[in-house]
């Protein structure tokens, strides 16, 4: 799949066996991946997973890149998202869910978020109302107070978004966004013009 490109948003209490997979599961179709986050002015950071404290270091600036230049963004298990959805102003959104926003406003981009991620978007509800997701056990009271529609299935499919269970259930996630990148890519070169309308077609749970 030469023409996609995932990002991953990171933290620190990374699930670690999620994110690993991740690496070597798109790198396996030929997916290039980069790891973005809020770097605070540094170069770069390096973050601690929450298992084993697994050192992973990410020098891509999340509020420097566009995520329209992205097939899919994933907004990962663990606490990634609560530490990203800290601001510092709180009558702005923060870089990380200000990010997802724009992905948000792009039908074509694929967003991804499983178990805890979509404390993400708690800001930001709209981006998922009325929409049929599927989170960690300890958020659905969140997404049903966000207005989604909370279906019990290990991964759900929405449209442009793909919603995963917990970081247990990475496997079932990746493969899900995987397909759906791969008929993204297939329509492209027969028919360019409908690219966009791909993930719009696509409902329901797989």
């Amino acid at each position: 799949m030469a023409n996609s490109r995932v990002a991953i948003l990171m933290e620190s209490d990374f699930y670690e066996p999620e994110i690993f997979y991740y690496q070597r599961r798109f790198a396996e179709q030929g997916v290039p991946v980069d790891f973005l986050t809020r770097l605070w002015g540094e170069q770069s950071l390096t973050f601690k997973g929450h298992e084993y404290r697994a050192p992973f270091t990410v020098s891509l600036s999340l509020e420097h890149v566009d995520p329209a230049d992205y097939s899919a963004v994933i907004v990962p298990s663990g606490m990634v998202s609560d530490r990203l959805r800290y601001t510092e102003d709180v009558d702005r959104l923060a870089p990380a869910t200000d990010f997802l926003r724009r992905a948000f406003d792009r039908p074509e981009v694929i967003k991804g978020i499983i178990c805890h991620g979509m404390w993400l978007a708690a800001s930001i509800p709209y981006v998922v109302r009325g929409r049929k997701v599927v989170c960690h056990n300890n958020l659905v009271g969140d997404v049903r107070n966000m207005g989604a529609e909370y279906v019990d299935r290990d991964v759900v499919v929405d449209g442009d978004l793909v919603t995963g269970r917990s970081g247990q259930h990475c496997h079932l996630f990746a493969k899900t966004l995987i397909e759906l990148l791969t008929e993204k890519e297939l329509l492209a070169q027969t028919d360019p013009s409908s690219q966009k309308d791909l993930v719009a077609q696509k409902g329901g749970t797989p």
